[in-house]
């Protein structure tokens, strides 16, 4: 397992910008698959977007497609999320989670991942 933080939340108006980062304690090979993760009060965690380092391929859920972007600098081993046009909806605790094999398209099923951070908290008002 790896150990890993999440940094760059905070409170936004609706429309605004912010940009998440995940620091990993350790080097992200390319045969890592990395995604963000929310989980608002009362609902359950859902996948919000992942990356597969050997290919960069990424993935995002409906909701966030055309306004969010995941990124990975493997020689800063830290995993982004760049959140635009930002919602209220959107509030929530961020997590970003780590496994080291290709998810696929299986990348928002939580039991995919062996690494959890501890979470970063986004808040969006109207």
């Amino acid at each position: 397992q790896v150990r890993l933080v999440e940094s760059g939340g905070g409170s936004v108006q609706a429309g605004g910008s912010l940009r998440l980062s995940c620091a990993a304690s350790r080097y992200i090979y390319s045969m890592y698959s990395m995604a963000w993760f929310r989980q608002a009060p009362g609902k359950e965690r859902e996948g919000v977007a992942g990356i597969y380092i050997g290919s960069g391929r990424t993935y995002y859920g409906d909701s966030v497609k055309g306004r969010f972007t995941i990124s990975c600098d493997t020689a800063k081993r830290t995993l982004y999320l760049q959140m635009n046009s930002l919602k209220p909806e959107d509030t929530a605790m961020y997590y970003c989670a780590a496994v080291p094999r290709p998810t696929g398209d299986g990348w928002f099923r939580r039991d995919y991942y062996n690494s959890w951070g501890s979470g970063t908290q986004v808040t969006v008002s109207s």
